[in-house]
């Protein structure tokens, strides 16, 4: 296969954060990096035969524990649960991945995943865990505390935005920083940066967290990403392989089919997963995706042509694969947990999302029937346990809880965030509306999507508009999971005949939903001026032909998660800041990709 042939060889030994551990608080007693036990720091050549002793000495049950990234989701200010302890000390767990609303500050998660390495040192191996979150904007994706100021988790675009700034210092700047910030509070590998090349506009599931609907540009943005990570001591996982980027059902929700050719396939959507491997990449998550160039019976996830031929074998890749959650609906709905586990397995993967016990019995059991040899499970835990090791666990598997609160939102971190967001915000239309007046007595009605999103963190645009102009500023909108009704529509466009500027804040998972576009529509037809500030996916703007300025943050993912910092760049592009941004992504014929404007 034409340019598929380059081996992964490169294993990059970081150096990471040396940590004073203060005193944990948390169930599970008190710890410190001077009373671990375990092996010691183990320079990077030996963490292979590191990993050979450990995997030979280990139980069948501490393999399989390896395998596991269960999810953590349940909010306690307390720390980990019995639940925790019980799959660490008991099952041998390894790993856990972080969802939203766990973690409610830095000095929580630290302490946080303290405990959790506590009880893993207290194990018969003393094996580290390898704590895990999703952190495509930061880890403010998955916080309930987030930016503004110290303390709190810096927010910085979602990868369309940084396909808007084409420069890969930029990206490269955001993955240091998410780097930065995750390591300090004991995480060591990253659930991204999303691979997928955005070539369908319809996408349910993937949206503003592609880079571009340029392979090239998202090849580009994924290496000085993975390299940055993973330099910076944070494993880089960068997913859905073999491409997510063309399907129109949400793999939570349903199984996608890709039928494009072998061609398309390699040429457009397994280049950034090249790039990536050049890159030097140690681990790549797999899609719930049916690729009929290579398997029509099964999904990517499921599949031996797919992970073991096509990503081991012609692609050349060595780090480890793993799965995306084994819960969601297109696998779990038609082969179950524990069956779909054990073909994940034997098609080549090396670790299993998936939270409940049947997964994880369904392997052991296929272990101790002879199903799966051991030779193959000892394969994947040998590399589980090198990668740790490689990346410093074994020696400082314990974080400062109080230099973890100094890390986040620094003043650095904070301006990087916002110089990158302003860059990434798109000045797609403008016909002499923007920017927005600051001063005079004008009236600005302020309507659409205004407020709410994940956790109710969308800023305000109402308010934040105030900051900004001395003219008065009309509230007529509503959260963004809302439409307005007929009524509403009415009112508004009352409302707009008196004003001196209208700005409409949209949001959108592909298409205008047809109420939105009512309203846009029916606003565009009075004598005021309309501007347009897209909150998600731009592709909408092409449906609002009459407005008299439109504006592109790709700020809020497909679930209504926003990143601050971009909704807060895209405001201040409305009312006079230069933008840096250009379209990803082709808007029709009107707004190509590459298409973007200045003052």
């Amino acid at each position: 296969m034409t340019g598929l042939a380059r081996r992964h060889t490169v294993r990059i030994v970081t150096a990471v954060l040396v940590a004073m551990v203060s005193t944990v608080a948390l169930p599970g007693g008190t710890s410190t990096a001077a009373d671990a036990e375990g092996p010691a720091a183990i320079p990077g050549p030996a963490c292979q035969g590191l990993a050979r002793s450990l995997t030979a000495r280990a139980t069948d049950v501490e393999k399989v524990g390896q395998l596991f990234i269960p999810w953590v989701t349940t909010p306690t200010e307390d720390g980990p649960t019995e639940l925790e302890r019980r799959r660490i000390q008991e099952r041998g767990y390894g790993s856990f991945n972080f969802n939203g609303g766990t973690l409610h500050g830095p000095e929580h998660a630290a302490l946080y995943t303290n405990t959790l390495q506590r009880w893993a040192a207290d194990t018969r191996l003393g094996i580290p865990v390898l704590p895990t979150m999703d952190m495509e904007i930061g880890a403010a994706h998955r916080f309930s505390v987030m930016g503004p100021g110290p303390g709190k988790a810096t927010p910085l675009p979602y990868p369309m935005g940084l396909g808007a700034t084409r420069d890969t210092e930029a990206a490269a700047t955001s993955a240091r920083i998410t780097a930065d910030e995750a390591r300090a509070i004991g995480f060591a590998m990253n659930i991204a940066p999303v691979a997928d090349v955005n070539t369908n506009p319809t996408n349910p599931v993937i949206g503003v967290r592609s880079f571009s609907e340029d392979t090239d540009l998202v090849s580009d943005l994924i290496a000085a990403q993975v390299r940055e990570y993973q330099a910076h001591g944070v494993i880089a996982m960068p997913k859905h392989f073999p491409g997510h980027g063309d399907t129109n059902l949400d793999s939570h929700t349903d199984l996608p089919t890709v039928s494009y050719d072998r061609r398309t396939l390699e040429r457009v959507h397994l280049a950034p997963f090249e790039a990536a491997i050049a890159a030097g990449t140690d681990s790549i998550m797999t899609a719930h995706v049916v690729v009929e160039a290579v398997d029509p019976d099964l999904p990517a996830t499921l599949s031996k042509k797919v992970l073991t031929g096509l990503l081991r074998e012609d692609m050349g890749f060595d780090g480890l694969i793993v799965t995306d959650s084994m819960s969601m609906a297109a696998i779990r709905d038609r082969w179950g947990m524990g069956g779909a586990a054990v073909m994940a397995f034997q098609a080549g993967a090396d670790m299993i999302m998936a939270s409940d016990d049947e997964p994880y019995d369904a392997i052991l059991g296929a272990v101790r029937s002879g199903e799966i040899p051991r030779k193959r499970l000892d394969e994947s835990v040998q590399r589980i346990i090198e990668l740790k090791c490689e990346y410093g666990l074994f020696d400082d598997r314990y974080v400062d809880p109080a230099r973890a609160t100094a890390t986040f939102g620094t003043p650095e971190h904070l301006d990087a965030a916002e110089r990158i967001s302003r860059d990434s915000v798109t000045l797609v239309a403008n016909d002499g509306a923007l920017p927005l007046s600051a001063e005079g007595a004008q009236r600005i009605v302020v309507t659409g999507a205004t407020h709410g999103g994940t956790a109710d963190q969308l800023p305000d645009l109402v308010s934040e508009t105030e900051a900004r102009t001395d003219a008065t500023v009309v509230d007529h909108g509503w959260d963004l999971a809302g439409q307005p009704t007929d009524a509403q529509i009415a009112e508004v466009v009352e409302a707009a005949e008196t004003a001196d500027a209208v700005l409409v804040g949209t949001f959108s998972k592909a298409t205008s939903p047809p109420q939105q576009t009512a309203l846009v529509t029916a606003l565009a037809a009075t004598d005021t001026p309309v501007v347009v500030l897209s909150l998600g996916l731009p592709y909408e703007i092409a449906d609002y032909g009459d407005v008299d300025g439109a504006v592109a943050t790709y700020a809020v993912d497909l679930w209504g998660s926003p990143s601050r910092s971009a909704v807060l760049a895209g405001l201040d592009v409305v009312f006079g800041e230069q933008p840096g941004g250009t379209l990803p992504v082709s808007l029709g014929e009107d707004y190509p990709f590459g298409h973007g404007l200045t003052y």
